[in-house]
């Protein structure tokens, strides 16, 4: 009986042992085997696989994803104009060189952030005190992000990592000058109003004098076309009044008389005081002014 259990325990010691030699390396992982606290081995590929029980081999896992970096303040450089701007900005990186990343921080991803946000800050300030306000809100904003992430490459080469992108979430005035840039942008927003609005003056001043013109050189031509038209038509006029005349001379003067009285006796209110044997009042008195 107490063979039998010796043979139990032997065979669970055993287990245990041959169970301490397997390992599974997750594919979102590295492992990293040391034997006596120096590294032996880097494991990249997932799968099950074998090392020397505790305490000759150990292993450290470390993750293979993305990773990212992002500050939780916003942290204050200074531009070329000596002007306080605060940027947040955040890093996409990830762990490449596995043995050189724990030579670096022994395997502690808290120092390799702190150092990694070290680096980026560096690289902003570089970059940032070279250029204004303007370019590096707007104007130059990709070519900032661009210079910083091939610094912060190169650095990050050195510890084992790399960068996959640097970007620039908010670039903001610090509270102190928010008003004075504020006023600024509205006496610009003023200015540019004010030019937009003498301009507009202007256009409109030459647009009602070039209507004006127009309306003047339409005006004459009509007149002179009125004329000319008013000419002819009296032209006309007299050439069939003469016709008329030299053809009957009596019914020429009895039309004429008519429009005459016509034109003399309009309203009943109408008073002509003149003698009865006036001329103008001859053909009153019968056919070819004969008297009745």
């Amino acid at each position: 009986m107490n063979r039998l259990v010796s043979y139990a325990i032997a065979a669970l010691i055993a287990l245990f042992i041959f169970m301490s030699t397997l390992f599974v390396v997750d594919q979102k992982q590295y492992a990293i085997v040391f034997a006596l606290g120096e590294v032996k081995q880097v494991i990249s590929e997932p799968g099950l696989h074998f090392k020397l029980p505790p305490p000759f081999q150990n292993i450290l896992f470390l993750d293979k994803r993305i990773l990212t970096l992002d500050t939780p303040e916003p942290d204050r450089f200074i531009t070329a104009e000596k002007k306080n701007i605060l940027v947040d900005a955040f890093v996409k990186w990830r762990i490449v060189d596995p043995r050189l990343y724990f030579i670096s921080f022994g395997g502690d991803e808290r120092r390799a952030q702190d150092r990694m946000a070290q680096i980026v800050k560096a690289a902003l300030n570089d970059e940032i005190t070279k250029r204004t306000v303007r370019e590096v809100i707007s104007g130059e904003r990709g070519k900032v992000m661009n210079a910083i992430r091939a610094k912060v490459a190169e650095e990050a080469k050195q510890i084992g990592g790399e960068i996959i992108d640097v970007r620039l979430k908010r670039v903001d005035y610090v509270e102190q000058i928010n008003n004075s840039v504020y006023e600024r942008m509205k006496s610009e927003r003023a200015r540019v109003a004010n030019e937009l609005r003498s301009t507009g003056s202007a256009e409109s001043e030459k647009i009602r004098a070039d209507a004006d013109r127009q309306r003047t050189v339409i005006l004459a031509e009509a007149y002179r076309d009125a004329e000319a038209i008013r000419g002819d038509g009296d032209a006309k006029a007299a050439a069939i009044y003469a016709k008329a005349f030299g053809q009957s001379p009596e019914f020429y003067k009895f039309s004429r008389s008519l429009e005459a009285y016509k034109e003399s006796f309009k309203t009943r209110s109408d008073v002509l005081l003149i003698d009865p044997n006036s001329e103008f009042l001859k053909y009153f008195k019968g056919p070819g002014g004969a008297r009745k």
